[in-house]
């Protein structure tokens, strides 16, 4: 079969970008197509596939002002030509579902969530956008939501990467989506002695509102207990305004930093909700706990009491209760472990491998007993 696979964008390493590379090994002659392109930003496995990008490559600084073009954004895949592609596999959190099947071919979707911007989250970043933002959206978002709705009818099938986007899959588009955690790589992640471990708590992504950084560092503060901060993004020099002595922001760090501090944290601390959460699974594979806010994807990945504990509000007083929760555990670096290995990407492939041999052969379409094998689990809830 001819296979073409469907990102939003490539513009750097993020969960989205792994399930790709997934993909891309899964069907290593797949073309892909995205919008916008910067290849020296990803991985080999990426790099070695054909990539065709849409005319959005084409604007002006579209690297870096990619997210100013989202209006065009379902314009511009309607101009992909899939011809000739029998089956098409898109990764969706932003504008990529939205292509042109063509006929006879079998369109299977990831989902890793609806356009948060347009639908669940629309209120948070209307609310934090620049005034002249703030006035267009209304009007801008409506087109999209009536498009991205219109646009899952193009779908044979949708697979949710976890429960919490099944249900937005549900509510948003009326369809119901199998179930398929994404990829983690968490053989590159392994646990140290006690001996070695650090009296610090950590947090790890993108410095962004809708994550609560905040709560985490104002927690900290009030606790005058240590707490290191990884990642960049649109707060960091807020949050390192905000930062007591105890607290150290570092901005980005080199993978290798990022294993150190994973294993040898005491925990990490999970404030936002996600629609699933990789960082929380690295930490698990790495031995060490998760302090998480009780809702979406870290509710499918963490087991309170077990592999961490849940606050049930973002609040500075609920993460102190939860910090001292875990504080009172004594829980198995072992056992941890071995429940972060669930969520390897060999199972991914295997499970996937099933759910696209399901979504052709309602098709009328046979892959094969080895491209069906799917030995990773249950597919529906």
């Amino acid at each position: 079969m001819r296979v073409a696979i469907v990102h939003y964008w490539l513009v750097g390493m993020r969960g989205g970008e792994k399930v790709v590379e997934a993909l891309a090994r899964m069907y290593p002659d797949a073309d892909i197509f995205t919008h916008v392109v910067v290849p020296e930003a990803m991985s080999d496995g990426i790099r070695s596939h054909r990539i065709r990008t849409s005319f959005i490559a084409k604007l002006p600084r579209a690297s870096r002002l990619y997210k100013s073009y989202l209006p065009l954004m379902p314009l511009a895949l309607e101009q992909l030509d899939l011809r000739g592609y029998d089956l098409i596999l898109s990764s969706e959190s932003g504008p990529a579902k939205g292509i042109v099947p063509p006929e006879g071919a079998v369109h299977v979707c990831y989902c890793h969530s609806p356009m948060r911007y347009i639908w669940n989250m629309y209120h948070d970043y209307r609310g934090s956008a620049g005034r002249l933002a703030r006035f267009a959206m209304p009007l801008v978002t409506h087109y999209l939501r009536t498009w991205d709705e219109s646009s899952a009818a193009r779908v044979d099938h949708f697979v949710a990467n976890s429960s919490t986007v099944a249900s937005r899959i549900r509510r948003y588009y009326r369809r119901e989506a199998s179930i398929i955690h994404p990829p983690v790589a968490v053989e590159d992640f392994a646990p140290v002695p006690e001996a070695e471990r650090g009296d610090y708590h950590l947090m790890v992504g993108e410095l962004v509102r809708y994550k609560r950084p905040d709560i985490a560092v104002a927690a900290f503060n009030a606790m005058r207990r240590p707490l290191v901060v990884i990642g960049g993004g649109e707060m960091l020099g807020e949050l390192k305004a905000l930062a007591g002595p105890t607290v150290r922001v570092l901005g980005s760090q080199p993978f290798d930093q990022l294993q150190h501090h994973y294993a040898r944290c005491r925990g990490l601390i999970f404030p936002g909700e996600e629609d699933f959460g990789i960082v929380p699974v690295e930490a698990m594979a790495s031995g060490r706990p998760v302090v998480a806010y009780g809702r979406g994807g870290a509710t499918e990945t963490v087991v309170d009491g077990r592999t961490g504990v849940f606050f049930e509000t973002q609040s500075v007083e609920a993460l102190i209760d939860a910090v001292d929760r875990l504080d009172r555990l004594a829980l198995d670096p072992a056992a941890i472990v071995a429940h972060a290995q669930r969520f390897n990407g060999t199972r991914f492939e295997e499970q996937m491998s099933a759910a696209i041999a399901m979504a052709c052969a309602g098709a009328g379409i046979s892959l094969g007993a080895e491209a069906a094998r799917g030995s990773g689990g249950p597919l529906f809830p």
